[in-house]
């Protein structure tokens, strides 16, 4: 299981969790509504999760419910066209 970025990165978006990321698997920058880990690149090191000054990571599997949708969101931010 990937760690996904949830709701409270909204309001935030400081991208501390891309600075330590060793995998690359994070993705957005300051004019997206928020900042998104990329599963199929994510190495579950953790250490995005302990960055996070708004309490906004968690693995997929102990993402509360009312977050489900952004494991979603994280996964097709990646599988998007680009232009």
């Amino acid at each position: 299981m990937a760690y996904v970025i949830a709701e409270p990165c909204r309001s935030q978006r400081c991208a501390a969790c891309y600075a330590v990321c060793p995998a690359e698997a994070i993705g957005g920058d300051y004019h997206e509504e928020q900042m998104y880990i990329d599963p199929d690149r994510c190495i579950e090191c953790g250490l995005c999760q302990e960055v996070c000054p708004s309490g906004a990571i968690f693995l997929e599997e102990d993402l509360p419910e009312a977050w489900a949708e952004y494991a979603r969101l994280n996964r097709e931010y990646f599988r998007r066209p680009t232009t």
